[in-house]
């Protein structure tokens, strides 16, 4: 039996800082639904569906960065570092196109999509208020995730924790300041929690720059060259990475429209799901983190060519990832009421919360162990196939979160279970793909 050379100290070397990345980058999003929270319902709700269909087209950056970061793991296993910069620079040349698409996309869809769909007219104009100055974000945000697919992809993970600190910190206190109309500004409400977030991701990409130049890591990897673009290099690495921007554009495609299912069911139940999502995010960091981790760790271990030890690695994470779980889900299971304090003191939105918090106390189980195997798989370099899987797990999903709506006396906990089934599908079916071992020859 096959023992794999990567230790539980190197996974979490790589992982931790990724985690704590993520815990301030998702923070922005707990503290935003917290300020939020204090303007009413109809707020708490709007936020919600402004934020997720900004996010899904966002999803079409992150994918590709994604597909950079699995491509540069495999050249820094090669130690092949000077072949890193121009990924980078290719990088950077896709997203700054995909952010001027996607910000023409936002401006001309937004009002005539959420028109279609919201029940509530109060809800729609808040959507569109955040969404009218939040798009206005995309272009730094899009070059930071060149950045971080940069640093993860080189196990260089340390960077990410101070710089998600930074664009948490500054984003919070943008909230404090211009949501609620703090030291001299006037009060912005939404659109406050929106430029807010605008400008912390300015600072964070000003930061991270300044710091690659200061660390020698432009150099090094000889980024910032400007290269002529190559069709050489561009055609693998779309090739690599479009799978995954599908998927990720998929992915949250479907939990727009799963939040559109459960507005249809009213503003209290909008609201509690709100506050659910941003509890559901925090308590998905760990695993999270490992995902992401396993992605860079199976790609560099292809690289070293040591193709023997990619499941038994797999399998140590799947160990952390389920005890992590246990650490952050015992406490949300045990006093549900005691986090939803965090974001309302209205009793009818805390009892209608309580019970979505049992629902993803459950899910968090499926997706420790579905979103682990999952990105093993896309590690590998077969993102299509991974595409695939999501194609069908969202298919799953949706036709779940539909049937719930059809229940009698159907409640925003029957459409929360849909989590369930979707990661639990999604483990399964990476798992075999992952034993029948087809991804052994790919070149990437």
């Amino acid at each position: 039996m096959t023992i794999t050379t990567v230790t539980y100290r190197r996974i979490w070397q790589v992982a931790i800082p990724i985690i704590i990345g993520l815990v301030a980058q998702n923070l922005m999003v707990v503290i935003d639904t917290a300020f939020l929270g204090r303007l009413g319902e109809v707020t708490l709700g709007a936020a919600a569906i402004g934020g997720i269909y900004y996010l899904t087209f966002v999803m079409l950056g992150t994918g590709f960065t994604v597909g950079t970061q699995i491509m540069i793991g495999r050249r820094n296993g090669e130690r092949r570092f000077r072949v890193i910069g121009r990924i980078f620079d290719h990088a950077v040349y896709m997203m700054i196109l995909n952010g001027l698409l996607v910000f023409i996309v936002i401006s001309l869809t937004a009002p005539h999509f959420l028109q279609w769909f919201l029940s509530s007219d109060a809800v729609l104009q808040e959507s569109l208020t955040f969404l009218s100055y939040r798009k206005y974000g995309i272009f730094f945000g899009f070059l930071i995730l060149c950045f971080n697919a940069l640093y993860i992809g080189t196990t260089r993970t340390k960077i990410l924790s101070v710089s998600t600190f930074i664009m948490a910190t500054t984003n919070i206190l943008l909230d404090y300041t211009l949501i609620f109309g703090n030291f001299g500004f006037p009060a912005m409400g939404i659109a406050g929690a929106a430029i807010a977030t605008n400008i912390a991701e300015v600072v964070t990409f000003l930061f991270l720059l300044g710091w690659s130049m200061k660390n020698k890591s432009i150099r090094y990897y000889r980024m910032f060259k400007f290269w002529k673009p190559h069709l050489r290099l561009f055609k693998p690495l779309f090739k690599l990475a479009y799978p995954v921007m599908i998927q990720y554009f998929l992915a949250f495609s479907a939990w727009f429209a799963f939040f559109l299912i459960i507005e249809q069911i009213g503003e209290t139940a909008l609201a509690a799901s709100n506050i659910t999502r941003s509890i559901y995010m925090l308590l998905m960091i760990p695993v999270w983190g490992l995902g992401s981790a396993t992605k860079t760790l199976v790609s560099n271990t292809i690289g070293e060519g040591k193709n023997d030890e990619v499941i038994p690695l797999i399998k140590k994470i799947l160990l952390l990832g389920f005890t992590a779980n246990l650490v952050v889900v015992i406490p949300t299971a045990s006093a549900p009421a005691f986090l939803i304090s965090f974001f309302t003191d209205e009793p009818l939105l805390t009892d209608a919360t309580v019970p979505l918090l049992y629902v993803i106390s459950i899910a968090m189980v499926a997706f420790s162990f579905g979103i682990i195997l999952f990105s093993g798989l896309s590690g590998t370099g077969k993102t299509l196939l991974a595409l695939r899987i999501e194609v069908i797990t969202i298919g799953l999903y949706l036709v779940t979160a539909t049937l719930a709506t059809m229940a009698v006396d159907t409640s925003a906990a029957y459409v929360w279970s849909a989590e369930i089934v979707y990661f639990g599908a999604m483990g399964l079916l990476a798992w075999f793909y992952l034993k029948k071992g087809s991804w052994r020859t790919l070149q990437v």
